[in-house]
């Protein structure tokens, strides 16, 4: 009975209204974000001349189109050469700050959560507190202190500052607040230590938060250009955002490496979340979740 009755309020007029508004409204928001992409796509099988003289457009006039950009990126010229070293000096910032931020993320918000002592929840609101401090105001004392360590024009200048995220520790902690804690009393009962439990049986049940803020923290990094730029000082150790923004200049614009680096830089960031992705609804559902 349940079931027809479910089958027959589908397929009322109002569920039906519904459905199609819906539907449009995805679709259109679905093509506003995804113009850019194609129309820088699109661009970058254009001459630098024609995106100045006609801007992004999603109009394929093939006669225009060529692989030169390309050919040009990859062609061991002096521009490309800066291109992929600038790619490589992204890879490794973000390779590293990806698996440190998660990793310390990861143990402050299993102290946070899987214990129980004195001001627990007072230190979790500072950390939270921390979130409601606009980057901006935290820029000049963390400079500062860069440069008292020692760190400008380095990688590990770059990293450090990032690497205890209070939205991943939030993330973490929401997330292990869904797990049973006799899991932790079973295990010290079998006489496993603090560390084991941590790591090899509570660790492979937050996967899917690893997996959803790895993602999110990726991003962050591989985008990063404020804290980069006033860091890092030399063009060897500048970063893709920081490298392609070099390339405008009063004095004249290389928009072939331009639009072909910028549509290639998308591609690492892009394989991280095809392959992440069955994680990510996992992830956000159980981490919104209070257990």
């Amino acid at each position: 009975m349940e079931k027809n009755k479910q089958r027959d309020l589908s397929h009322t007029p109002s569920h039906i209204v519904a459905t199609v508004l819906g539907t449009g409204f995805f679709l259109i928001l679905s093509a506003i974000i995804c113009f850019p992409v194609f129309a820088g796509l699109l661009a970058s099988f254009r001459p630098g001349t024609e995106l100045i003289r006609r801007g992004l457009a999603l109009d394929l006039d093939v006669s225009t189109m060529t692989l030169d950009n390309y050919i040009y990126l990859f062609g061991g010229n002096q521009d490309s050469k800066k291109y992929f070293m600038w790619y490589k000096n992204s890879l490794i910032i973000t390779f590293l700050s990806v698996l440190l931020t998660l990793l310390i993320c990861y143990f402050v918000a299993y102290g946070l959560t899987m214990y129980k002592f004195k001001l627990q929840n007072f230190l979790f609101t500072l950390v939270l507190a921390t979130m409601m401090v606009p980057f901006e105001i935290l820029m000049l004392p963390m400079y500062k202190e860069i440069i008292a360590f020692g760190l400008i024009d380095t990688y590990t200048g770059v990293i450090i500052t990032g690497l205890c995220s209070a939205s991943t520790i939030f993330f973490f902690r929401q997330y292990m607040m869904g797990l049973p804690k006799d899991l932790l009393s079973a295990a010290r009962i079998d006489g496993a230590n603090e560390y084991y439990i941590s790591v090899a049986i509570i660790m492979p049940l937050v996967k899917p938060a690893f997996a959803s803020m790895g993602i999110l923290c990726a991003m962050g990094s591989w985008n990063a250009i404020l804290w980069p730029l006033l860091v890092l000082k030399g063009a060897e150790k500048f970063t893709l955002p920081i490298g392609l923004n070099t390339l405008l200049t009063p004095y004249g614009n290389n928009y072939d490496v331009l639009i072909a680096g910028s549509m290639f830089g998308i591609l690492p960031i892009f394989i991280i979340f095809l392959i992440f992705q069955k994680y990510i609804i996992d992830g956000m559902t159980a981490g919104a979740v209070k257990g």
